[in-house]
């Protein structure tokens, strides 16, 4: 099976946000510090107005196909005190969250449900990116 490894790109006002979660850490144990701070260390950072359109930025609204059933299901990608998983807003530090960050319309995140399984899915399409309509500030 041959993976294409893709780039992470995060917004500059995205990467402070998250480094600042992640060093309050010790107050959140549900997150895996580890995670993000290799998400933070790896991905290219950019300005708010430079990044491309088709990057999944904090407040993303994302088309995702499932690979193991095809199923779609559209997300958006929220900080951990506006997640409602019900409503489809996951938080950036959950296992599929920390997966779509920074991640480009095409590429497939991979991330380990609850019960230890590896799950994919397919970023179909960006249905709403902030940045792409003029916000540079959420």
């Amino acid at each position: 099976m041959n993976v294409q490894v893709r780039e992470l790109v995060l917004t500059e006002l995205d990467h402070v946000r998250l480094a600042s979660l992640a060093s309050r850490g010790s107050r959140a144990p549900w997150r895996s510090s580890a995670s993000i701070d290799a998400v933070l260390d790896d991905a290219r950072v950019v300005p708010s107005r430079t990044v491309a359109p088709d990057i999944v930025t904090m407040y993303s609204q994302v088309l995702l196909r499932f690979v193991e059933d095809g199923m779609k299901r559209k997300l958006t990608l929220c900080y951990p005190q506006d997640a409602e998983p019900q409503f489809g807003l996951v938080s950036v530090l959950s296992p599929i969250g920390l997966s779509l960050l920074g991640q480009q319309v095409g590429a497939t995140a991979r991330w380990e449900s609850p019960d230890g399984t590896e799950r994919m899915a397919e970023v179909e399409a960006i249905l709403f990116q902030p940045e792409a309509s003029g916000d540079y500030q959420t």
